[in-house]
């Protein structure tokens, strides 16, 4: 199977190579800036606006005469610039008419809210701890043998900033072998207590990284307003705060990708992979909505989380599947079918009518995981279930009282799941 994958490293560039590097993100914001003057002036006198590839001839055309300077940088700088204010065009008049409140028309770049990034593609040559990009010559890595250098095709190269530090992501296109998960369906909950609770019992922490840092960032910020607003004691209490920003990004991202690689890959020789994994299609908007609790549900990243096991699922041959918004996964018995509508979100344990105590996030993730069983086989769906522990890990019905009620009260599945 052919994919595309980027791989992101930082780059350990001396004083010179950093200034090209900043003139180089300059020039792409320039680019950017000029397209969107350009369009907008052309919309209000004629209707209509050029796209990337009239733009991009345009400037060429005023390369000798008005701006000979861009002839210091690569030709595919101001190119994929303007390809990706097209882009964003694109993705405005989509979103008018769709009918979205806040379509999110381009905006100009201003050096005041970040370097930005720039794109190159064509000569773009990888060796162990150094890479060749074009009008920028070799850049060491700070990370050895990471980027493949064998056979490989490679898209782009994309040179960003962040809190002071380069990074460079490059794009490559390469073949990996077509894989077949022959494993057991997984459920799985996403919190905030908890980042994910699986229903084979593996749980994954919620590092809390920006809760954990809110003392520092508030002390930090208690510092930048006693500075002079443009000072060099300001720039370098600016500069503190990006730096732990970026730092709870990475905390967060690491985290992330680590749950999501032990889910689908499970590279050891013991494990099998999951044939499906399920998880529900979580409201995260309306979430947001509870000011008493949107902070701690940005701080995890459900929709990365979400983002990440639909590529690595893809990769390793694993299905994904999500389930209804409205499925009760956690106020649904597993063992009884019965449901709690008086369930609280604090509530992180409950006892059914039938006498059984069920942990809220294990019970959620076990559902999960019956409901896609019961698709992909009834009868493995029913042996699931008779072998789902409790909060215990014991059993505590038998099985022909289990599987019944449970027929009877469940929900219809194939109205539960999406693919």
């Amino acid at each position: 199977m052919e994919i595309i994958r980027g791989y992101k490293v930082e780059l350990d560039p001396n004083n010179k190579q950093r200034t090209l590097l900043l003139q180089c993100a300059g020039t792409a914001r320039w680019a950017w800036n000029w397209g969107l003057a350009r369009r907008i002036e052309e919309y209000e006198e004629t209707g209509k606006s050029s796209n990337a590839i009239k733009q991009h001839r345009q400037l060429n055309a005023l390369k000798k005469t008005e701006y000979p300077w861009l002839y210091n940088y690569s030709k595919c700088i101001p190119q994929e610039s303007l390809r990706d204010l097209d882009k964003a065009y694109q993705n405005f008049f989509r979103r008018v008419k769709t009918g979205e409140k806040k379509p999110g028309f381009p905006k100009f770049k201003s050096r005041k809210n970040g370097i930005g990034s720039f794109r190159l593609t064509g000569a773009i040559r990888v060796e162990g701890d150094r890479i060749r990009l074009p009008r920028l010559g070799w850049l060491r890595l700070k990370e050895n043998d990471y980027i493949p250098t064998g056979d490989i095709h490679i898209m782009s190269a994309t040179v960003s900033e962040k809190a002071g530090r380069w990074f460079v992501s490059v794009q490559c296109r390469e073949e990996i072998p077509d894989r077949n998960a022959e494993g057991f369906p997984v459920g799985v909950d996403l919190g905030i207590k908890t980042m994910a609770v699986c229903s084979d019992n593996r749980e994954f922490e919620n590092p809390k990284a920006l809760r954990q840092a809110q003392q520092k960032l508030g002390r930090l910020q208690r510092e930048l307003s006693r500075r002079k607003k443009g000072g060099q004691n300001w720039k370098k209490t600016k500069a503190k705060i990006a730096k732990q920003y970026a730092r709870i990004a990475n905390i967060r991202r690491d985290a992330l990708h680590k749950a999501t690689s032990a889910l689908v890959a499970r590279n050891k020789p013991e494990e099998r992979r999951p044939s499906v994994i399920v998880i529900e299609d979580l409201n995260v908007n309306g979430m947001l909505k509870n000011h008493n609790l949107a902070q701690a549900i940005s701080d995890v990243g459900f929709s990365e989380f979400r983002r990440q096991l639909e590529y690595k699922c893809e990769w390793y041959g694993v299905e994904l599947m999500i389930a209804n918004r409205f499925f009760p996964s956690s106020r649904l018995c597993r063992h009884c079918g019965c449901i709690n509508s008086d369930l609280k979100l604090s509530d992180r344990k409950w006892t059914c009518d039938c006498g059984v105590v069920l942990d809220r996030d294990l019970n959620a993730a076990i559902n999960l995981r019956n409901l896609a069983a019961r698709r992909v086989s009834p009868e493995l769906g029913a042996i699931l279930e008779v072998i789902a522990p409790n909060a215990c890990g014991e059993e505590v019905r038998p099985a022909a009282a289990s599987l019944a009620a449970s027929e009877k009260q469940e929900p219809s599945m194939e109205s539960q799941l999406r693919f």
